[in-house]
């Protein structure tokens, strides 16, 4: 059966290549988007490893001179996905989205190289693209250096409708000026897709930031939703982690110090953001000062980034959360009020965070719990198909099908 399903994943990743980069499933999906590729770059890493280094730098292709790598490349058109280029009007070669995803690129940069020692011919290019990322995301992001990056937009976090989000969304106009033609409820039944609602505010942001024409300072002065998700904190704080390995052998000494500084003054802003009555680090919201009062998988994700102070108290809330649903690792506590097992980011499980939540508890010498999530995440896979998420009361799959971000993780959790 393993090998049946790990020669699926290979499959699923050949059949969504576009040439050099990998759409994340065909229709639904039809763009290049960042975080996906980072994962997917991974995957390929572990059969075809010039593939993999195809994927990082067909990505690469999109960064603006500004350093930001955008949330989706526009590398050929399709009429499947809304909003395409002609909403965002970014005026970048090739069209992009104008917002980020969280930044898991020099982790998979890393991690790719650690498999292909020759792959050091290809760092004279993207180790200078992932210092001026990173750099864009400490100036356009955290201008105070406060140690904690701001994400305007839900779908930066990767988790779109989270309800992490709902009293600051709820912050955000439903009006638009760009009509709303969704797309995704035409391939996937709405019930497992966010509201329509939130698509106006969703769609109403994009706005917003247009008309500023996608200039980072006034976003973030313009933008009404402005939070420190930990998720995207906990990834980007790795990934600074993974820079400064990578800069160890591609950097100076003064990019090093540089590093080093943003790695200390994030992890000891995100210590400001465990909860001890929930037993997990939770979000803020920046335009009031008040932490989230909803805990979601995103809240694991510190121990990811080599934060281990809490490892034993996340432990036993992953035990809790088991007690109240048959799989791990729910995108919200399935004992909060609004749990939805299946619609999108407000409680199925990704595979995606799995892993990373199973990488950090690994790192902080939690073996028992690492091993839990990795086995669950390897039967759902293998028990139920390459999915886009999973039920976690039933197991079953959800959203889009022959996913490549799901092929690459169960590629990766082969090495367990």
């Amino acid at each position: 059966m393993t090998t049946d399903i790990l020669e699926q994943c290979r499959a699923t990743l050949y059949a969504n290549d576009r040439g050099g980069y990998t759409v994340p499933t065909a229709r639904l999906y039809p763009f290049q988007w960042n975080w996906d590729s980072a994962f997917v770059a991974m995957g390929w890493a572990r059969f075809d490893r010039p593939r993999a280094w195809q994927e990082i730098e067909m990505l690469l292709r999109g960064q603006w001179k500004d350093g930001l790598i955008p949330q989706i490349i526009f590398h050929a058109p399709s009429d499947d996905y809304f909003p395409g280029p002609n909403v965002w009007q970014t005026g970048h070669t090739p069209e992009t989205s104008g917002i980020p995803q969280p930044p898991v690129l020099a982790t998979a940069v890393r991690n790719v190289l650690q498999l292909d020692p020759k792959g050091h011919t290809h760092m004279a290019r993207i180790y200078p693209a992932l210092l001026a990322n990173h750099r864009w995301w400490a100036e356009a992001r955290d201008p105070n250096g406060t140690g904690l990056v701001a994400t305007l937009h839900p779908w930066e976090t990767g988790m779109d409708n989270s309800p992490a989000w709902d009293a600051a969304m709820a912050r955000v106009p439903t009006t638009t000026t760009t009509e709303i033609q969704r797309r995704d409820t035409g391939h996937i039944d709405a019930s497992m897709r966010p509201k329509a609602e939130d698509y106006q505010r969703f769609i109403h942001l994009v706005d917003c930031f247009r008309d500023t024409g996608w200039n980072a300072a006034e976003m973030y002065r313009r933008s009404p939703f402005r939070v420190a998700d930990i998720g995207t904190n906990a990834i980007l704080l790795r990934a600074e982690r993974d820079l400064l390995f990578l800069a160890e052998s591609f950097g100076t000494e003064a990019e090093r110090r540089e590093i080093n500084d943003r790695i200390a003054r994030m992890a000891s802003a995100q210590d400001t953001l465990w909860d001890a009555q929930k037993g997990i680090y939770v979000c803020r919201d920046l335009s009031t000062g008040t932490t989230m009062d909803v805990a979601t998988s995103a809240g694991f994700l510190p121990l990811y980034a080599n934060i281990t102070t809490h490892a034993e108290t996340l432990a036993a809330t992953l035990t809790l959360w088991l007690e109240h649903a048959r799989w791990l690792i729910p995108s919200t506590d399935p004992r909060d009020h609004r749990f939805e097992p299946k619609r999108y980011w407000r409680g199925p499980i990704w595979a995606v965070v799995n892993w990373m939540i199973s990488d950090g508890f690994e790192n902080a010498d939690m073996k028992p719990a690492a091993d839990l999530i990795r086995k669950q995440t390897r039967a759902l896979i293998d028990s139920v198909g390459l999915y886009e998420y999973f039920d976690p009361t039933t197991g079953a799959g959800l959203g889009g099908t022959n996913f490549s971000w799901t092929a690459a993780i169960r590629l990766i959790m082969a090495e367990h």
